[in-house]
């Protein structure tokens, strides 16, 4: 099980992401919620060891990951939100060098990745170099990257960016699949949807704090919503959206 305790974040003194704490048991899909600028890619940077939390803590099995970080790293897969890659690499030898990194066998790994390439409908592009690749072949090398080593906990980082609408469906069906399997995701984005078809729980951010974390039927419940996107509106905008985009008309007719 992954515990976060009150983790903070700050900046020059301004706290990016304020005493949040969550959990994700295994076979639970988290939604991580909130608008531009809530604080949710930090606590994904946090997560995964990019970046240090100011305080509080992050347990994986009961064990704080800063005791021992490399190990848990190789216990999660990753996808962030922007795809950077090594450009003059192949696909295929992208995906060489992370299994290496993994330390996967290379028979498995040899295996596994020309599988995964197959599937996500990048086998005739798997020795052109990344560079010609468009924002969502990039996706799709990033996400078989994630789980190449069949990790424990995966965190997405707007992970249907740039997908197609075949990919997109099968990545839902993915999670589904890895929930299935007693995996913990964690499922950071702004596709309310896709959040609300996948996912057990939502956690909704608002400038770094805890405005929600319940199942998407309670929260419909409580805000009496018939959407998501209608709780998420309610919780993180406090203006009426009708009426800004009205205002945005007329400043441009001026």
């Amino acid at each position: 099980m992954l515990e976060v305790r009150l983790l903070t974040k700050h900046y020059s003194g301004i706290p990016v992401v304020d005493h949040v704490s969550f959990s994700i048991r295994p076979g639970q899909i988290l939604g991580y919620l909130g608008p531009n600028g809530a604080g949710k890619s930090t606590t994904v940077k946090m997560l995964t060891g990019l970046i240090e939390p100011s305080s509080g803590h992050i347990l994986f099995h009961g064990q704080d990951v800063r005791d021992d970080l490399l190990a848990y790293q190789h216990r999660i897969g990753y996808v962030p939100e922007e795809p950077h890659l090594y450009p003059h690499l192949s696909g295929r030898e992208y995906l060489q060098l992370v299994g290496r990194l993994r330390g996967l066998k290379r028979r498995v790994l040899e295996s596994r990745m020309d599988e995964l390439v197959r599937l996500f409908g990048l086998w005739e592009d798997r020795h052109s170099p990344l560079a010609s690749y468009s924002k969502g072949m990039r996706q799709k090398i990033l996400l078989s990257a994630a789980l190449l080593h069949d990790p424990e906990l995966l965190i997405l980082d707007e992970p249907f960016s740039g997908l197609d609408v075949n990919a997109a469906m099968i990545l839902r069906s993915l999670l589904k699949a890895l929930a299935g399997r007693q995996k913990m995701v964690l499922y950071s984005s702004h596709v309310l949807e896709v959040v609300e078809k996948v996912c057990d729980t939502v956690l909704i951010l608002r400038k770094g704090q805890v405005v929600a974390h319940d199942s998407v039927a309670r929260l419909r419940e409580l805000m009496s919503e018939s959407s998501l996107e209608g709780v998420f509106s309610q919780l993180t905008q406090p203006e009426d959206t009708d009426s800004i985009a009205q205002r945005i008309l007329e400043v441009v007719a001026e």
